[in-house]
């Protein structure tokens, strides 16, 4: 089945994003960015969050299945600009930008981009094509916005019910090495919250990639 993924965002205003937007930064993602230039969205989105969009990014590159001629089937929700491709150059200021949008179904300056760009992906991709939400489906930041728009086409993966994000990250890591992708279930009429499943094996902890 075609399918397309949408990860959740990361934090732009937490302790990461400050260390990365500092003028005393020396680490190369954080001088590309204080000199003016850009960086991939999933890069900078993966240093801020760490091992859980890590985990989501890899998993996603590994498994997207997109319609011809619809981009790579890797997009991530953003604070006030959408839904963007992964590989999507990303400024300072942009970052900056995020920061000052709360990420809440009930602020129109993150909903309606949200709507926007999703259902431009709705038109883009048509009807056959599932679209698999890698994120939380416990609160409805994202899942009452997108939920308008895909409808029974939404899925997540059944196992992400009770983990926290690092258990998911790791879930993802491991899935993606072993090249098995999870089960998905649709998010309508889902259980989003459940017992916590038993902690993974750290035998079979991926380690960092570079």
């Amino acid at each position: 089945m075609a399918k397309v993924f949408l990860l959740s965002p990361a934090s732009c205003s937490g302790r990461r994003a400050v260390q990365l937007l500092s003028p005393r930064a020396s680490f190369e993602l954080a001088r590309r960015l204080r000199d003016g230039g850009s960086a991939p969205l999933g890069e900078v989105f993966q240093f801020l969050s760490g091992l859980y969009f890590r985990g989501k990014l890899t998993y996603a590159r590994a498994f997207a299945r997109p319609p011809a001629d619809t981009g790579s089937g890797v997009l991530v929700i953003t604070a006030g600009s959408g839904l963007r491709e992964a590989d999507t150059p990303i400024t300072a200021r942009a970052l900056r930008a995020f920061a000052n949008v709360d990420i809440d179904a009930a602020n129109v300056k993150y909903r309606r981009p949200l709507e926007r760009s999703a259902a431009a992906l709705a038109d883009e991709i048509g009807n056959e094509t599932g679209v698999v939400l890698l994120g939380s489906i416990a609160s409805g930041k994202y899942v009452d916005v997108l939920l308008e728009i895909f409808g029974e086409r939404l899925l997540f993966p059944a196992s992400f019910v009770g983990r926290g994000d690092m258990s998911r990250g790791g879930l993802l890591l491991r899935a993606s090495a072993a090249g098995e992708e999870l089960e998905y279930v649709p998010v309508a009429g889902a259980t989003r919250r459940g017992a916590r499943p038993p902690k993974l094996d750290p035998r079979g902890r991926v380690p960092k990639s570079g």
